[in-house]
């Protein structure tokens, strides 16, 4: 062996040597989470189970902390569950030889929302005739898929949202709806009742049990919400002597002479026989109570009487009020200050007084500010327009408890147009749910709750006790409609004349586009004053205003077409001072 060759060994063998006492240093560790946003949903009360990927983690140590610095875990998977709602951040560290690796990750813990059914009338149970049939459109509350199951009398009979249930036979019927998604599930029991017409039970509806009316005048007494009559006659009477019979609902009093009356109304058909006594108040003429202005009247009204919105986006908004009185009083300081009061969706209303009568000199007489506009857009596609009603003191009691008289506006006495509409609003069964509503014609819907504009529970007025209320009125034909094609442009089209918060081309006195977007006035006249069949009314003046909601429409994202109201003033009185 030459020594060359074995010089080379020994150097290669003292290499192997150095290299063996030589540190091999690992890679650093590295992280794929298992979704790759590292954002993570989970429902209150629940566990969530994070399982990242790691590469090069042999031996590796593993350590989860949330934001403030509390240890969650030093295990390679992350088991996590919190009560309260929130956001959670959390970073994972993975830690070997080679170095370090980070993962930032969030958990949203949200609230559980299993459904929640809404179906007016089921706490009282339903009674149908027999032959018809029962509708049944609950509304339910649900962010997730949910299934429905409709049973009668324990057996299921449909999965479908709405049932129809068919009176075929007489008897009481148990029925059941249940409604689950992944969150949970609710369920609403009731019965319904198949009668036949000699067991089915009569009603009807006054809006008023008496009446105050000038001498002269007349006063509609009507018969509403007819319900199970058959072939009933109603036979009236005045002081006792009969006046009026056959199957006319209404009747027409004639305040001949001063003094109360005693109506009483009887209806009868093949089953039963029904009463009702009420009082006219015949009051001396026109004039008596009038109470002239002077150089301390206040142009605008002094006091709410009655402030009764529908359901709507701005109802409770801001504000709570537990009783009428309490609800008049919120009106009356917005008013004061010149801010709006929204009068929500169809027939919600607001009744205010002067201190003083207000005169009909032939032109306009009174002035409403209505909404403000959209910039940009003008005044003229945000029109929201609202009835508006005047009434006398009549029996001089200085509260609005005597006639009111439609002030005909440009739709006064179209086909579309609707004299005698109402809706029946009903209480939802929880907060952020729409209002379910149904109409005299047969129709329903809902009033959409806004969560993304809105915050508070219920749009439902705090201060009505009861689980559903009605509201009556003239109704417009809608003119909405969506521009956009897509749902993010919504047009209110103006009316022509005669309705508060209206852009109309003739009633604001103006030419101006509004294009700053401020509150606006239309004007009225009291010689537009009409009787309940249209004639006019030839008031002398009025005390006693009422603006009522005459749409109901809704404009997608924008919620209900509702009548907003900011002051109503004599205009008389800023005549002369300009």
């Amino acid at each position: 062996m030459s020594r060359i060759y074995i010089l080379i060994m020994a150097v290669l063998a003292g290499a192997v040597l150095f290299s063996c006492r030589e540190e091999i240093t690992p890679p650093a560790p590295g992280i794929a989470l298992d979704n790759e946003s590292g954002i993570y949903t989970v429902k209150a009360g629940r566990m969530i189970t994070i399982s990242p990927s790691y590469s090069n983690a042999e031996g590796a140590e593993y350590s989860w902390t949330l934001e403030g610095g509390e240890k969650l875990s030093d295990a390679p998977v992350l088991e996590f569950m919190r009560e309260e709602t929130g956001r959670y951040y959390i970073v994972l560290t993975v830690s070997n030889a080679g170095g370090s690796a980070q993962a930032q990750i969030r958990i949203d813990v949200q609230d559980i929302t299993p459904p929640t059914i809404s179906l007016p009338g089921a706490g009282d149970g339903f009674v149908i005739l027999q032959g018809t049939f029962l509708e049944l459109r609950p509304t339910v509350a649900s962010s997730l898929e949910t299934t429905y199951s409709w049973s009668v009398d324990g057996s299921e009979v449909s999965t479908e949202p709405v049932y129809t249930f068919v009176g075929d036979e007489t008897g009481e019927y148990l029925l059941r709806l249940e409604t689950v998604n992944e969150d949970g599930s609710d369920a609403v029991q009731f019965t319904v009742s198949v009668k036949s017409p000699d067991e089915v039970d009569f009603s009807w509806t006054f809006l008023q049990t008496e009446y105050n009316i000038s001498l002269g005048r007349r006063a509609l007494i009507r018969v509403l919400d007819v319900r199970n009559a058959f072939d009933a006659v109603y036979t009236w009477y005045v002081d006792g002597s009969q006046v009026q019979t056959g199957g006319k609902t209404d009747y027409v009093f004639t305040g001949s002479e001063e003094g109360q009356y005693e109506v009483r109304v009887v209806m009868e058909n093949a089953y039963l026989t029904a009463s009702q006594t009420l009082t006219v108040n015949v009051c001396p003429p026109e004039g008596t109570y009038r109470r002239p202005g002077s150089s301390a009247s206040f142009a605008s009204v002094n006091k709410v009487y009655e402030f009764l919105p529908a359901p709507g986006q701005f109802v409770n908004e801001y504000y709570e009020a537990a009783t009428m009185e309490e609800a008049c009083r919120y009106a009356e300081g917005r008013m004061a200050q010149t801010q709006y009061v929204s009068l929500g969706g169809f027939g919600g209303f607001i009744v205010a007084g002067f201190d003083h009568s207000v005169e009909n000199d032939g032109d306009y007489n009174i002035a409403i500010t209505g909404n403000i506009a959209i910039p940009g857009d003008a005044f003229a596609g945000s029109s929201e327009p609202g009835i508006v009603w005047v009434m006398q003191d009549e029996n001089g009691d200085g509260l609005p408890n005597d006639t009111w008289y439609e002030l005909k506006g440009s739709e006064y006495g179209k086909a579309e147009t609707d004299l005698d509409y109402a809706v029946t609003y009903f209480r939802p069964e929880a907060p952020a749910m729409p209002v379910t509503w149904t109409d005299n014609r047969g129709n329903t819907g809902t009033v959409e709750y806004l969560g993304a504009f809105h915050r508070q529970d219920y749009y439902y007025p705090t201060w009505v006790e009861e689980n559903s209320y009605t509201l009556r009125g003239t109704c417009l034909k809608a003119r909405n409609y969506d521009a956009s094609g897509n749902g993010t442009y919504w047009v209110n089209p103006a009316y022509g004349w005669g309705y508060a918060d209206n852009f109309s081309s003739i009633d604001r006195l103006t030419d101006d586009d509004n294009y700053n977007a401020s509150p606006a006035d239309n004007h009225f006249r009291i010689s537009d004053a009409v009787t309940f069949d249209g004639k006019p009314a030839g008031l002398a003046y009025i005390d006693f205003v009422k603006v009522q909601v005459g749409v109901n429409a809704s404009s997608g994202w924008l919620g209900e077409v509702s009548t907003e109201i900011f002051d109503i003033k004599d205009f008389n009185l800023l005549k002369t001072t300009n």
